[in-house]
């Protein structure tokens, strides 16, 4: 069962879930210049909410009719596949290792929403996610969806976030209300920019109710 944590489906009338639409909106029209087939969701730090919004977005999107790939590549901690309420394994670390380029997909509660959990966890992350074999897999996800997402670690924490980026269309950065350093949020953008990564913005999380989720 998806966890109530994914808003956008549990209490899709609810101020927040509305948030969530605004920010599928938003992003639309940012990228219309410069489309966006690929997007990573990152945190300048753990315990940021990423994932959750990360997971709430990609209902949006599939809700406002976009075809989504969802892929859990946050392999030291993740949560993709305990929100949806699926299996962690198969996921992106066997198709990886067992070199598929086509890796196999888990659907969804939600039509037009597709998921690939994270596997088995590695002793390597950054050495998996930085392969060529990675780059095999998102070229193959790219032709199947009209928008493929990646949940990454937090940028400051690991590399992982930094060398998957630098294979996608952009970042869109997380940081949380009464949570976020102002400096951690600052490096981040700056370790982002400086390997000449497209932040197609930022979303504000764990706000007052009014304005829980923000992007701008």
């Amino acid at each position: 069962m998806p966890s109530s944590q994914l808003i956008t489906l549990t209490d899709p009338r609810s101020p927040m879930a509305e948030a969530f639409r605004t920010l599928r909106t938003n992003l639309m029209f940012s990228s219309l210049e410069h489309p966006l087939t690929t997007l990573l969701v990152t945190s300048p730090a753990p315990e940021e909410g990423k994932s959750t919004t990360l997971a709430n977005l990609a209902v949006s999107l599939a809700q406002g009719g976009r075809t989504t790939i969802l892929v859990d590549c946050d392999l030291r901690r993740p949560r993709q596949h305990e929100l949806f309420g699926v299996p962690a394994e198969p996921g992106l670390t066997n198709a990886i290792l067992d070199k598929v380029d086509a890796p196999k997909l888990v659907a969804t509660a939600v039509e037009g929403l597709w998921l690939l959990p994270a596997g088995a966890v590695p002793p390597n992350p950054a050495d998996l996610l930085g392969s060529r074999r990675m780059d095999a897999i998102i070229a193959n996800l790219k032709t199947r969806a009209d928008l493929v997402l990646f949940d990454a670690p937090p940028v400051i924490a690991v590399t992982d976030a930094a060398l998957l980026a630098s294979k996608l269309d952009g970042v869109l950065l997380v940081v949380s209300a009464g949570r976020t350093q102002r400096d951690h949020a600052l490096q981040a953008k700056n370790l982002l920019e400086k390997i000449h990564v497209r932040i197609v913005g930022a979303v504000l999380t764990n706000a007052a109710v009014d304005r829980r989720l923000t992007a701008y």
